[in-house]
């Protein structure tokens, strides 16, 4: 089936065809490294790779670039403040941003800084002056909007609207809203020569800069958060089309929505900022990537403990869920025939795997599709269990692993681990533990359990019978 995609520029859905087929280009904001990332910043990295991934699963090789803005005035800003040097700051921030893509099984092929690239933005700023998008004045240099006849295509916004951007240079320009490229040293700031004196690059060019350099003149997805639309990407879209001579630059705009906190959008003056290594702490990373691809990427999201509850269950379900699937696999043997049963549930089983993918196909509806994911967790347990059929365990697997490849819930491999002898020697455990229970010896039976969950084993207790799964085998 095919993939649309809501296009900020134009705001339609549009059918995803990417310029070269297989590979997919695509290019993700990164962070500004003067404090700790937070969940918002989160929110964005795992829906974008929730995108990328199910790409991947459609068949297609998606190249991801995703970039560190590294001198900026908040980093300045932050080293007035605490007196330390701006390179200690951002070089501290970065490994931590590193690392917490690396627990969010988020993976980027770049993960370009701006200040490795001083040279390119020169280049690239050299060339709009060379085509009459920009001029220097005073040492800075500047984007003449007037030139670039369509800007405001992608936020809908006018020109005047950018008046009182960068006010301290405004007699420098020859428009209020024209934006810098290239800011003239100011005293104690950092700062690079230029063909126009010593300076720093602007924030919009940065992103210009890398985004072509890794991925070319032509770019498939262009992503952020929504606040990016006006002006960074706007301005991007604008510096870009004029220094390269192509349009579109980028095929497909696309803008996540805001994370909201007991209904407010979550900000610093509103001190409702939640350090994303903190929610990754509480919650785990499997809840929280099951959590921000439970609702549809351009929604708001809410961070509630309702919904976060509901996504931990979600985990806990598909654990079971696959520790069943496994046990089926185990006993299955190859059969000529299925009863009308097992044929009738693997029309279900049919079902639920076109519908999930229906959903990601409309706009990568994740919110539509963990409804899907769901309705597999109840197969498994309320079908797949009593029946006979190896086909119908096979395709469980396989649609398992589909999920898996989307939303990354499976902690660790099993590499290293007889999984069989693992199986036999925790189900022997569970066994002995049942006849505790039987003979009331509640007290021996709950140190069993808690000694199992300590290592990584959830037993769940049913009626007349136990289950066990493994959160994290260990090599």
């Amino acid at each position: 089936m095919p993939i649309k995609v809501f296009n900020t520029l134009g705001r339609r859905k549009e059918e995803f065809e990417p310029n070269n087929p297989p590979i997919v280009k695509m290019y993700t904001c990164g962070p500004t490294v003067y404090d700790h990332s937070h969940i918002g910043h989160g929110r964005m990295y795992v829906s974008f790779d929730g995108i990328k991934k199910y790409l991947e699963l459609r068949g297609y090789k998606v190249i991801h670039v995703q970039n560190i803005t590294d001198i900026d005035d908040k980093i300045i800003n932050k080293s007035r403040e605490t007196g330390e040097p701006w390179e200690a700051i951002v070089d501290m921030y970065i490994e931590e941003y590193l690392e917490l893509l690396k627990e969010l099984k988020v993976r980027p092929h770049y993960n370009p800084r701006v200040t490795s690239h001083i040279q390119d933005i020169i280049s690239f700023v050299s060339k709009l002056i060379k085509k009459g998008y920009a001029y220097e004045s005073n040492g800075s240099v500047y984007f003449n909007v007037d030139k670039y006849k369509f800007y405001g295509e992608l936020s809908g916004r006018l020109n005047n609207e950018l008046w009182g951007q960068e006010e301290e240079f405004l007699s420098d320009k020859k428009h209020p809203y024209d934006f810098v490229l290239w800011k003239r040293r100011k005293p104690g700031e950092p700062y690079w020569e230029s063909p126009w004196g010593p300076g720093r690059p602007g924030w919009h060019i940065e992103c210009s800069v890398m985004s072509t350099r890794y991925l070319g003149e032509r770019i498939d997805i262009h992503g952020g958060g929504e606040d990016l639309v006006f002006p960074h990407h706007e301005n991007e879209k604008a510096q870009s089309e004029a220094a390269l001579g192509v349009r579109p630059w980028v095929k497909y705009w696309l803008h996540t929505g805001y994370l909201m906190i007991k209904g407010e959008k979550m900000s610093k003056s509103l001190k409702n900022i939640i350090p994303l290594k903190d929610a990754i702490k509480e919650l785990g990373v499997p809840v929280l990537r099951l959590w921000i691809l439970s609702t549809h990427y351009r929604s708001h999201l809410e961070y509630n403990e309702t919904i976060i509850n509901q996504s931990r269950r979600l985990y806990e379900r598909l654990l079971s869920a696959e520790s069943i699937i496994e046990r089926k696999l185990s006993e299955a043997s190859q059969s000529h025939y299925d009863s009308d049963e097992d044929v009738n549930r693997m029309k279900i089983l049919s079902s639920i795997i076109l519908g999930f993918h229906e959903a990601l196909s409309d706009d990568f509806n994740f919110g539509e599709a963990i409804k899907y994911v769901w309705d597999f967790t109840k197969f498994i347990h309320g079908e797949l269990q009593y029946s006979e059929s190896g086909a119908l365990a096979l395709l469980s697997k396989e649609f398992a692993d589909q999920l898996n490849s989307v939303y990354s819930y499976r902690e660790t491999e099993t590499r290293g681990v007889d999984y069989e002898f693992f199986r036999s020697l925790v189900d022997l455990i569970i066994e002995v533990r049942n006849e505790l229970r039987k003979n009331k010896m509640y007290k021996l039976s709950d140190m069993i359990r808690d000694k199992l969950s300590e290592v990584g084993i959830t037993v769940m207790d049913y009626k007349d019978h136990s289950e066990w799964v493994s959160k994290k085998l260990k090599e």
